[in-house]
């Protein structure tokens, strides 16, 4: 029976596809041992050792070192075992290649420096600890000293990017121009700016009753007209700016009159920042979330038609 031959090295060669030298140096390592001898001294092996060839192979594919797979041939070490600490591994390997190669692809496509390319390969490598305390350093400038409103709880928490443990390459490139944009400190300012008045505009709320928010009146007025090609200073456009800033006007509490339409061309133009808008699409990236609509071409349109109507 096929179970009881013993095979020389040639012979098991021909069956594992292994070379004799390998099979030599695994003998002599003692991962496969020869089960006996022939009369000449050339060893021989059972039909065990094919099935342990297959599995040094195997293991060997996969990057296992040979003291480990001694270990686990011997039996001192259980396959389980083994293969959670190199999945573990390896995973830690992944990351580090997502990492580099997200790197080295920001900088091919945006022509970066010496010095911005190791801006970036720093902002990818930072530990979790050290992203939180990054994160909590913006939105702490964002939103500190506005009162402990909810709703600022809620803005801040869906403002808050979080990295999975196992990102994609795309996340990690958001993660890192996410960081750049953050450093900026006009952006910064602008993201203070329009918390401000967004805390000014909800306390007035709280004697006035609640209003839609700004953006989301924005959109639905000035969607349609971007749509149909309604130009901003057409006569189309006088109903769609008077509604917009008559909502604006009970939003303040104030009459609709020249000093109105300043302050709402400000709210406007602090809302109608690109970098904002990149912002919540890099933000998306990074948290797996849909990509947002975005907002800039009808906030756009909206200040031009504010302003064409102020200047008549």
């Amino acid at each position: 029976m096929e179970g009881d031959a013993l095979y020389s090295i040639g012979e098991l060669a021909r069956r594992t596809g292994l070379t004799v030298k390998t099979i030599r140096f695994y003998s002599d390592r003692g991962i496969v041992a020869p089960t006996d001898r022939s009369p000449a001294g050339y060893r021989l092996y059972d039909i065990d050792a094919v099935a342990r060839l297959d599995l040094v192979r195997t293991l060997r594919a996969l990057g296992v070192d040979l003291p480990t797979i001694s270990r686990v041939v011997q039996r001192e070490l259980s396959l389980p075992e083994v293969a959670a600490t190199h999945a573990e591994a390896l995973a830690v390997q992944i990351r580090v290649l997502r990492l580099r190669h997200a790197v080295l692809t920001a900088v091919a496509e945006r022509g970066l420096t010496a010095e911005e390319t190791d801006l970036m390969h720093k902002l990818a490598q930072l530990s979790e600890d050290e992203r939180r305390r990054l994160i909590g350093d913006f939105l702490d400038a964002a939103f500190n000293g506005l009162g402990a409103d909810p709703a600022f709880e809620g803005i801040r928490r869906s403002m808050t990017p979080e990295l999975p443990d196992s990102p994609e390459t795309q996340q990690v490139r958001a993660w890192v121009e996410w960081a750049e944009l953050v450093a900026d400190p006009d952006f910064r300012v602008g993201v203070r700016r329009m918390a401000e008045d967004l805390a000014t505009e909800q306390a007035l709320a709280e004697t006035a009753g609640p209003r839609r928010d700004l953006g989301v009146v924005v959109r639905d007025r000035v969607g349609p007209a971007l749509a149909a090609g309604i130009a901003p200073d057409s006569r189309q456009g006088d109903s769609i700016v008077a509604a917009i800033a008559a909502h604006y006007a009970q939003v303040l509490g104030r009459p609709d009159d020249a000093e109105l339409r300043r302050l709402l061309l400000a709210r406007l133009g602090g809302m109608s920042d690109p970098r904002r808008d990149r912002y919540l699409q890099l933000l998306a990236v990074i948290n797996g979330w849909p990509a947002p609509e975005s907002l800039v071409p009808a906030f756009t349109w909206c200040i031009e038609a504010v302003r064409v109507r102020r200047e008549r």
